[in-house]
């Protein structure tokens, strides 16, 4: 695209002659010459199209395709500040013959993108979650009503299908993989409802991650509240992204929005596609950390660093099944670099389940290439709290053998497995240090896996009692004498 200086071009038209430039000057010695300025080239557009400069022709093919998205929840309200008290509620139902509380209704507002003529809807989960009632209306102002397939709130997608419509406009996808900064991109959607409107930006970045750890493509398009769900799209019309996030010190839009990826969104609608209830990620196993300038310069990997460390491993991780131990430096998934802990576990994420990754990893100085099955996090029993008793230094705590599905719901690394501090309690566990939390390594020289492993190290009962834990990446040794 080429944009003319048509401006500047006019005011040197008025100025020049004969392609130079002249100005004089007055001064005590006379008149002075100023050499002239050299004409500069000048493109001038050529073509009507080229003059307008114009995105319609996408937006026309891409607009029919977002809706918006209108919910209701109903909710109990209290009529009364003492509703909910046994005494008061029945004296309110003797004297008005109902109870001091009434049905509310809660209503929002968002954005949807349709990913399928027969009427498969992409959005937000936070747009839809826990919504009674679901109505599309679609950009020719026809509203549906429309049902919950899937919504995830960890990637905070949903997909809904359309109640009643069929031959609908669709976005197909985009690959978000492709995208590079400075990409031009449109976002669609509804923001504070005011109808359908667009903006326009760049790709800010690429895999940027927010606080809650997923990773999000950062755009200046223009995205306020009520944009949630909504499209952003490439200047061929294809959906790149959800988006999902503003960040703003006031409410309002300040520059940097959030969206997430096409290559992940479109795993939701494929996973709703099966019948599934919800969106189930691959499962590493794998505790990693960036590489630094200095370990990559002593790797021979340049300047700039790339990829990930392995710092440990589950012991059912599929990264170790296909050969990788700690130490080794992982360069790239499927032929695409990653450079982070979200950047690794996004190229992990974004392909489905059974799909294996093909990684390529630093052992030794040797580049190594090895298949990794995606799989879903090995499921067992629900866990069992253990609590420890008697006379001995632990006693108190409350532990827990710990499960993948455990470790993540508790924000722990999914690499960790073994015996975990559920609650360090008010006994002398609490008063040696431990802390909820904590991974119990080591018990009187004892390596502790399970919590049989526990029962029979605190069994031994000597003198001096010694406690090894991992709280984060720190390593903690502990003492105590027995009296």
């Amino acid at each position: 695209m080429r944009i003319s200086r048509i401006g500047a071009l006019a005011l040197l038209g008025s100025l020049a002659t004969g392609g130079a430039l002249w100005a004089f000057a007055q001064s005590g010695q006379g008149v002075a010459t100023i050499p002239a300025i050299p004409s500069v080239a000048v493109s001038v557009p050529q073509s009507p199209t080229e003059m307008r400069l114009s995105f319609s022709p996408v937006v026309k093919r891409a607009a029919p395709a977002v809706v918006n998205i209108y919910t209701k929840t109903f909710v109990q309200q209290r009529l009364h500040p003492f509703a909910g008290d046994p005494i008061f509620d029945e004296l309110f139902r003797r004297r008005f013959g109902r109870p001091p509380t009434a049905r509310g209704e809660e209503n929002s507002l968002g954005s949807g993108v349709i990913v399928d003529p027969s009427g498969i809807v992409l959005t937000n989960a936070h747009v839809v979650g826990g919504a009674d009632e679901i109505t599309v209306a679609l950009a020719d102002r026809r509203e549906f009503p429309a049902r919950i397939l899937i919504s995830d709130e960890a990637s905070d997608l949903a997909v809904l299908r359309i109640q009643g419509a069929s031959a609908l406009p669709a976005l197909e996808f985009g690959d978000s993989d492709t995208l590079e900064p400075g990409d031009l991109v449109l976002a669609i959607g509804n923001p504070f409802g005011v109808g359908q409107t667009v903006t326009s930006g760049i790709v800010s970045a690429v895999m940027r991650a927010n606080d809650d750890g997923q990773v999000y493509i950062q755009t200046d398009a223009a995205v306020n509240p009520g944009n949630s769900g909504g499209a952003l799209i490439d200047m061929q019309g294809r959906l790149i992204g959800v988006n999902t996030a503003i960040f703003s010190r006031t409410g309002g839009f300040q520059g940097i929005g959030f969206a997430i990826p096409a290559n992940l969104a479109r795993r939701a609608v494929e996973a709703a596609a099966t019948g599934a209830q919800r969106l189930e990620q691959p499962w590493g196993g794998i505790a990693i950390e960036p590489v630094t300038a200095e370990q990559a310069a002593r790797l021979g990997l340049g300047e700039a660093p790339t990829g990930v460390s392995l710092l440990r491993l589950h012991p059912e991780s599929p990264f170790g099944r296909a050969g990788l131990k700690a130490g080794d430096v992982i360069l790239s998934m499927d032929g695409l670099d990653v450079y982070d802990e979200p950047s690794a576990r996004y190229r992990f994420q974004a392909r489905p389940i059974g799909t294996p990754a093909q990684v390529v990893y630093l052992r030794d100085g040797r580049r190594e290439a090895a298949s990794v099955e995606r799989n879903a996090a090995p499921r067992s029993g629900a866990p069992t709290l253990v609590e420890i008793d008697g006379r001995m230094p632990i006693s108190g705590m409350i532990v827990v053998e710990l499960t993948p599905v455990l470790a993540a719901s508790a924000g722990l690394s999914e690499a960790e497995s073994g015996v975990v501090v559920q609650d360090e309690g008010y006994g002398p566990g609490a008063r040696l240090g431990l802390r909820a939390g904590d991974m119990l390594l080591e018990v009187n020289g004892r390596k502790i896996r399970t919590t049989q492993d526990l029962a029979q190290a605190v069994k031994e009962a000597p003198a001096l009692w010694s406690v090894v834990a991992r709280r984060g990446e720190r390593t903690l040794n502990f003492q105590a004498r027995m009296r």
